[in-house]
């Protein structure tokens, strides 16, 4: 983690930076810088917490990264630890599996599936310089979960010499850069795949041997491929090489090297297997809860015996009966439960979960058959794998001598008896070799017991050297059958090796992995640099003072010599008495002052060396023996004299020289120094090849999908060397930006470079002037900043955008407050003045009331002594009488207004049921309809079913026939509904018309008696004036009365207004019922159009079945006729001879004269010889003609039109027997060989589907079903059935229904009942039809697939926002133009296209087929390149995309509907995808809406896909909302348990979109009367019949 401060330093961090900060839990976590106190920054978390951290050791977050990461790891604009795990997580998450980086910064990075990957269709691609994408790194996640989609060939063809970088990142391009590298510059590339256990090594292995073998063609040995033998080999390997470790169930616990060879031509010609580091010491020893080997384990659980009776499968079963006996001699090695072994109960796991040992082991079985291993040497291989169970169960104890040893038990005795019967060896001489040693003295030789220890580990030295021989045997084995290739000067090696491994307890093996990573980590480092420096001379930037971090330092701490680790280790094996203690004693002394070499300092043996990837503390307890390597030579001997030959082959002879000097003593030999060898050979290999690296990672330690634990992840990192990679780039330039990237974020910081003409460099230095970047550079396209400043030009940006934000805050903020002032001051004064008028308003009412009482006071006292006594009974009886009348007219308008009410109510309710009820029968209607046309639907699949079948055809069309009927009649029915609707309807307004003027009326009567109320009841209070105290309550109750009254009219109108809305909604309803009616009438008759098409189908049918039936009659008839005949000829030849024989007793001598037969053979054979040369001459003169290009006549092709009316006029098409036929077929095959030439093509395929039609319209087959017709010897010829024909028209032929002059008959031809020859010509013209017509389509879309690729591209528009110039405003409408020149190209080729089909009048259905599949394959190219390139998914791009169609749109107008068709229905996946791409505001939008409105058609998976990489270049928004996001991943989630491939890519279909029957229904009929004979044949009286009538 040191390196990190080389970039933390130099960060300018302020108030508001967004940054990352360390966190236990999750490793980083980002927030917002809210307080700086010298070196210690306060941190506020996006959960909400607060975290104080130093400056050092904090970074800035790029807050202007895309949503859902990037794809290439050089966009990264911050590259440090933090930038780097937020990306993976983010697409991890996303499940965007790959991540890339390109050849220029060193990195790629993928997230690889182990058991799928994503597959494409693919896109023909030009080939480039593949040596400019040389070295490249993958970093492969495992997502846990499968994935069947991707890794099926259409993805293989998708990859296949696509460039480097232009199609998602994927495995596959990895490959085919090693692949087009190897091919174009003839120099062998490597693929390294490494990782820890569980990451996906060996699957991601299997998938490039796969792509490899796919590229590299079908060069494979008795019937497999090579690619196919080393997969097939697997099995066998990983029985004998994987086990259970800690971290995984299936782990390799060796290396491989597989090495694939090429031919010059690009052809897998061989391969080779090479294996390191086999851990032999598992065979001895394993620690809980690991596994020994599995082949121990596939042993112990081999079935004792097979039931052959549940096996399908007829080869299998054979095989296993062939192995029947061994299942039983099983017995025979005395095997159990893995308890009972001491090499497997060291561990208390003895069964994997899910996992079958017995179908393991068969199936590893069937693996040894298939790589060649025959069943004797299987025998003999599970016999010393047995051997090796029983020996580990050998046990001793302390002999009777000093330093001896003998043997436990009789349980040992009878292990050891068991192993030497299985190796076939002497048991005593077994014995011998454990327990005893012999040593060769110049005097005697000596032999020497060995105590339990040391016989122990005799013991197990001989059980590992067993196993170590037999694995290495294997290898050869499978070497030996896949095949090498001696001539072979390419290969490709894939190098599946283990990662850096770090547990509790480190032992020899752990050693020597992180050695083989050390060494992989230099090869690493110097080629990441190499890169590094080609970048910088790429670019034309010093790079001198750049250092290179180099780990040689750990590398001379182990493999130096002579004072190395391994040296000191092999020199205290070579030592008896050493252990080790001493051997780590020895390591303290000479690495003391190591930096690399560090002792513990609790530990007595146990020392630390400070990897690459982190400090590992190794125990060396069992370093000793684990490193000891050299054969016993008493072993050696007794495994040489096994009778066993397999044994015996493993242990060859010893050369002499080795013989003399094992005579003193063993030769030494160690794991360790044999293992450096096999590296260093590796490491040349390496050298020698161009690499390729592959960093397998595995996300969580559970093993379980969509887990990503953060400090998992960094420490694979850590330990893969991308970390240190990191470190490498830091050290130079980690910061790259391209000149649009640096200007479009940083030209605010210089806005004066945007004002003038200057270029995109200048710019960009210009603004780095300004900045003072010490350091930084400008190269020829990007800009490279140091570690740090690119942080800086952030923090200089937001300080601008700050100082920018906070003067528009402030300028809004003092608008808004002027506002709201002003606005509170106009309220305040017309608060004011409203509550002055209000004050003098009342002061006025006061004083005027005042005034009137005074007044009424002198009024009352002047009349009340005069005028009181005598008005006041006068005043009580009209007081009275007015009460009364009151409350007379109160009843009275009561009960009329109830009346009235009540009649409304049940005019609305009668109104209301009426509408619900017509609404109830419109839907049982619409219901009824459409239930009963799905069941016609039903019925129409049922008669199609039963189409072949005469009688179920007759039926289907009487009940065709009768739903005509009854959809006729319920048309009539509909239609009197309506206009019964209609009349109810108009007499339903009228009563609410004539309702609504009663109540008018109503309500202009209630007024006037209002008013004449009011009247009365003035004149009543006048009169009662006079009188004070009485009158004073009666003048508040009549007051309170008009009140009520006054409510009455204002109800009584809100009544009226009530009811005037009602009548407005009821003339609204009444005009959607007008409408629904309407709208249903159309239904009705589309119903009707729609069975009467049903009708037309079932004829149609009807007529296909009577003539297939005929056909097959014909035939079955022909070959019977064909047998009756030979019998009949043979019958008639016998008779002959005896006919003959009788003459010639009976007839003279002269008779019987050679003269005579000589002359009568003569006369019969000149009339024939002659017909038959006629009838070549003829057909050859024919058939000279047709291939010549005869043009057309009238939109007729002249070619077609002559060769039908020559077969019709010679009965070509009644003859049993003819050549004629295949002779035009071969003629025409012959026209159309060129296969890039269109206009012969387009000619042939019009001059074919009009001979065609004309075929179909007048072959019929022939229906004859009695005795055969046996033909007149006069016309058995084609020349006499054309000698017939000159005399007259043929019998049975009306040549004026062919050339079409008869009256009222000239639409129709005259079937004629067509024999086998004809039909077959039929048949094999259709194909012809067929095959042009796809080479055609297959020539378009060969001419526009370059163009195609092309318009997908995204466009690389200049500067044209942010440098303002003419210039680059001309060079922005250039790109414009270069840009629409690619679709205008697209639109000339199909017009040209189209011109040339209608100037050889090709059916206009042929034309409008070949569009609609040319539009199709257009929307299958440009959405699938959609999908696969996330530059194309941009906003400006789906600008230009559609700009591209609406060109496409504009042809498919001008081209009209007769040759265009339904093209343009064709691109809906296209236009819906790049309609998705040019909306706004996609946030705002529900899945709903995507779904249903604006992308129907694509599914869940096309549209996760588009919305995960759409990125606005234009506006800078963003895609869809995160909760759209997650609900469209639960409805994939959901998907992929279906067996249907999730798979969201188009297929392209290229199959014949049409038969005959439709060609024949859509060509019109054919006048052949006036064509026109070509002057070839025009002279020859032989065709006369081709003139018209007038001529001749």
């Amino acid at each position: 983690m040191g390196w990190i401060n080389m970039q933390a330093a130099t960060v300018n961090i302020i108030l508001g930076t967004h940054v990352w900060a360390e966190d236990p839990a999750v490793c980083w976590i980002d927030g917002q810088v809210t307080k700086i106190n010298g070196q210690e920054v306060e941190v506020t978390t996006t959960d909400g917490k607060r975290v104080v951290a130093n400056l050092s050791k904090i970074y800035p977050k790029d807050v202007d990264a895309p949503a859902g990461g990037v794809d290439d790891m050089t966009k990264l604009s911050y590259l440090h630890e933090p930038g780097v795990l937020q990306n993976l997580s983010t697409r991890f998450q996303l499940n965007e599996i790959y991540v890339r980086r390109s050849r220029k910064n060193f990195i790629n990075i993928y997230l690889i599936v182990e058991f799928g990957l994503f597959f494409m269709t693919m896109l023909n691609h030009t080939p480039i310089l593949w040596q400019t994408y040389t070295g490249n790194i993958l970093i492969a996640i495992n997502p846990f979960q499968r994935l069947t989609h991707l890794y099926e060939t259409h993805m293989m063809e998708q990859y296949k010499g696509a460039p480097l970088g232009e199609l998602s990142p994927h495995v596959f391009a990895i490959a085919d850069v090693a692949f087009r590298a190897m091919i174009n510059e003839g120099k062998s590339n490597s693929i390294l795949v490494s990782g820890e256990s569980g990451a996906g090594k060996t699957e991601t292995t299997k998938m490039l041997m796969r792509y490899l073998a796919y590229l590299g063609g079908r060069k494979g040995t008795e019937g497999r491929t090579v690619e196919q033998q080393v997969l097939e080999s697997n099995p066998v390997l990983e029985a004998f090489g994987n086990a259970k470790t800690v971290r995984n169930n299936n782990s390799s616990r060796f290396g491989k090297f597989v090495e694939i060879q090429f031919d010059k031509h690009g052809r897998i010609s061989g391969a080779a297997i090479r294996t390191y580091l086999l851990e032999r010491s598992r065979v001895c020893q394993i620690s809980d809860p690991e596994r020994n080997y599995h082949c121990f384990y596939l042993l112990c659980a081999a079935p004792p015996e097979v039931d052959l009776h549940k096996l399908g499968n007829s080869l299998l079963k054979l095989r296993l009966i062939m192995k029947y006996e061994y299942f039983q001699e099983v017995e025979k090695y005395k095997l159990g439960d893995p308890k009972t072994f001491h090499y497997l109960n060291q561990s208390n796991c003895y069964q994997l979960v899910g996992v079958n040992e017995a179908q393991d082991y068969l199936a590893t079985r069937r693996a040894m058959d298939v790589v060649g291993i025959t069943d004797t040497d299987q025998e003999a291989i599970f016999r010393l794998v047995a051997a090796i169970l029983h020996l580990g169960n050998v046990q001793f104890i302390k002999g009777k001598e000093v330093d001896s040893s003998l043997l436990k038990d009789d349980k040992s005795k009878f292990h050891l008896k068991m192993t030497a019967e299985l190796l076939m060896c002497d048991r005593a001489a077994l014995e011998d070799a454990l327990l005893k040693r012999v040593m060769v003295t110049p005097e005697e030789v000596i032999k020497r017991s060995l105590p339990p220890d040391a016989a122990t580990t005799s013991r197990d030295g001989l059980a590992k050297t067993l196993y170590s021989r037999l694995f290495d045997w294997l290898v050869d084995k499978i070497n030996m059958s896949i095949g090498q290739d001696p001539n072979s000067k390419s290969l490709i090696g894939v190098l599946d090796i283990y990662g850096f491994e770090s547990f509790k307890l480190n032992s020899f093996e752990q050693f020597c992995i992180n050695f083989t990573n050390e060494k992989l980590q230099q090869h690493f480092n110097q080629h990441v640099f190499k890169m590094e420096q080609e970048e910088y001379t790429k670019e034309q930037i010093d790079w001198s003072y750049i250092e290179f971090v180099d780990n040689k330092d750990v590398l001379e701490l182990i493999e130096k010599k002579p004072g190395g680790i391994i040296a000191l280790l092999d020199e205290a094996c070579m030592f008896p008495k050493s252990t080790h203690e001493t051997f780590s004693q020895k390591l303290y002394q000479t690495f003391k002052n190591h930096q690399r070499f560090i002792k513990p300092k609790l530990a007595r043996s146990d020392f630390i060396i400070s990897h690459y990837a982190g400090e590992v503390h190794y125990q060396s307890e069992l370093f000793l023996d684990k490193n000891k390597d050299y054969v016993v030579p008493e072993h050696q001997d007794l495994l040489l004299a096994s009778k066993c030959s397999f044994v015996a082959g493993l242990f060859p002879p010893v050369p002499e020289e080795t013989n003399k000097s094992s005579n003193k003593s063993a030769k030494f030999s160690s794991i360790g120094s044999r293992f450096k060898l096999q590296l260093q050979s590796l490491m040349e290999t390496l050298n020698s090849t161009e690499p390729h690296y592959i960093r397998c990672v595995k996300p969580n330690n559970l093993l379980k999908p969509c887990i990503f634990e953060n400090a998992n992840i960094m420490q694979q990192l850590r330990c893969g060397g991308v970390l240190e990679a990191i470190r490498i780039s830091m050290a130079g330039y980690p910061t790259r930006k391209s000149f649009f990237d640096f200007l479009n974020r940083f030209s605010l910081l210089a806005p004066e470079v945007l004002g003038g003409n200057l270029d995109a460099k200048d710019a960009c230095k210009k603004i780095i002037d300004k900045m003072k970047l010490q350091g930084a550079q400008i190269g020829k396209t990007k800009v490279f900043l140091r570690a740090g400043q690119m942080a800086d030009l952030d923090a200089q940006r937001a300080q601008i955008l700050n100082t920018a934000a906070k003067k528009i805050q402030r300028k809004i903020r003092t608008h808004i407050t002027r506002n709201r002032f002003l606005a509170l001051r106009k309220a305040s004064i017309s608060l004011q003045s409203l509550c002055r008028g209000k004050l003098a308003t009342k002061l006025f009412e006061h004083m005027k009331r005042q005034a009137a009482s005074l007044k009424i006071q002198k009024n009352y006292r002047r009349h009340s002594l005069t005028m009181w006594y005598n008005k006041y009974k006068l005043s009580v009886i009209v007081i009275q009488t007015g009460l009364r009348a009151m409350a007379a007219h109160n009843e009275f308008r009561h009960r009329k207004t109830t009346k009235a009410a009540l009649l409304v109510q049940a005019n609305w309710h009668r109104h209301r049921d009426f509408k619900y009820y017509k609404r109830l029968k419109r839907s049982a209607v619409v219901t009824q309809t459409r239930w009963r046309g799905r069941v016609a639907r039903k019925e129409l699949r049922k008669l199609k079913q039963e189409a072949r079948q005469t009688g179920a055809l007759q039926e289907a069309k009487d009940k065709l026939q009768a739903q005509v009927e009854d959809l006729t009649w319920r048309l009539q029915l509909e239609k009197r509904m309506k206009t019964d609707l209609e009349e109810a309807k108009g007499q339903e307004i009228q009563k609410l018309q004539n309702s609504l003027q009663t109540l008018q009326a109503k309500l202009d009567e209630t007024n006037e008696l209002l008013i004449k109320e009011r009247e009365s009841a003035q004149k009543a209070i006048e009169e009662a004036s006079a009188i004070v105290k009485e009158t004073t309550p009666i003048h508040v109750e009549d007051t309170e009365k008009i009140d009520k009254l006054s409510a009455e009219v204002k109800e009584l109108k809100s009544l009226l207004e009530s009811e005037r809305n009602r009548a407005n909604e009821s003339e609204k309803k009444c005009t959607e019922a007008l409408e629904s009616s309407e709208n249903k009438k159309q239904k009705l008759e589309e119903t009707v159009n729609r069975a009467n098409q049903l009708q037309e189908s079932l004829t149609r049918l009807e007529e296909k079945l009577a003539n297939i039936e005929s056909e097959n009659k014909v035939l079955r008839q022909q070959a019977l006729t064909m047998a009756q005949n030979t019998k009949m000829q043979a019958a008639r030849s016998k008779s002959m001879k005896r006919t003959d024989s009788i003459k010639s007793q009976s007839q003279s001598v002269d008779l019987h004269s050679p003269s005579m037969q000589q002359r009568e053979a003569d006369v019969e054979e000149k009339p024939q010889k002659s017909l038959n040369e006629k009838q070549q001459e003829y057909q050859d003169l024919l058939l000279r003609c047709i291939a010549q290009p005869l043009g057309f006549s009238k939109g007729r092709p002249v070619a077609a039109c002559i060769i039908y009316k020559c077969l019709r006029q010679w009965r070509s098409f009644e003859a049993e027997k003819t050549s004629i036929f295949d002779r035009i077929i071969q003629t025409i095959g012959q026209a159309i060989e060129t296969q890039d030439n269109n206009e012969v093509l387009a000619y042939w395929l019009s001059n074919a589907s009009t001979l065609l039609l004309l075929l179909q319209r007048t072959l019929k087959a022939s229906g004859a079903a009695g005795a055969p017709q046996h033909r007149r010897p006069t016309s058995a010829s084609l020349f006499g059935r054309m000698t017939q024909s000159f005399r007259g028209t043929p019998q049975g032929v009306n040549m004026s229904l062919i050339d079409g002059e008869t009256n009222g008959a000239s639409d129709t031809l005259q079937q004629v009942e067509a024999k086998y020859p004809a039909l077959l010509f039929k048949q094999q013209l259709t194909a012809y039809v067929e095959k042009i017509y796809g080479m055609i389509r297959d020539n378009l879309k060969k001419d526009i697939s370059p163009l195609l690729g092309l318009c997908i591209q995204a466009p690389r528009i200049s500067r044209a926002n942010l440098l303002k110039g003419n210039a680059v405003a001309l060079a922005s409408a250039a790109s414009q133009d270069i840009l629409i020149a690619h679709w205008q190209g697209i639109v000339n080729n199909i017009g040209c296209f189209l011109n040339m089909l209608k100037s050889n009048n090709v059916p206009p259905f042929l034309v409008r087929k070949i569009f609609t599949q040319i539009f199709s394959f257009i929307n299958v190219q440009l959405f699938n390149s959609l999908l696969l390139r996330r530059e194309c998914c941009s906003f400006s791009n789906g600008e230009y995309v559609k700009a591209g169609l609406s060109e496409l749109e504009q042809w498919c107008y001008k081209a009209t509907e007769e040759y265009a068709g339904s093209a343009w229905d064709e691109l809906k996946h296209i236009r819906q995808a790049i309609g998705f791409l040019v909306i706004h505001q996609k946030p705002k939008k529900t899945l709903d809406e995507i779904t249903h409105d604006l992308c129907p058609m694509l599914s869940i998976q096309q549209l996760y896909r588009i919305s995960t990489m759409y990125w606005d270049d234009k506006y800078g928004t963003h895609s869809l909302s995160p909760d759209v996001i997650s609900n469209m991943r639960v409805l994939m989630t959901e998907d992929s348990n279906n067996a249907v491939s999730s798979s969201f890519l188009l297929d392209d279909d290229s199959s014949i979109p049409f038969s005959v029957d439709d060609l024949s229904k859509s060509m019109h009929q054919i006048n052949i009367a006036d064509i026109e004979p070509p002057p070839l044949v025009r002279d020859n009286s032989g065709f006369s019949f081709l003139l018209s009538r007038a001529e001749s």
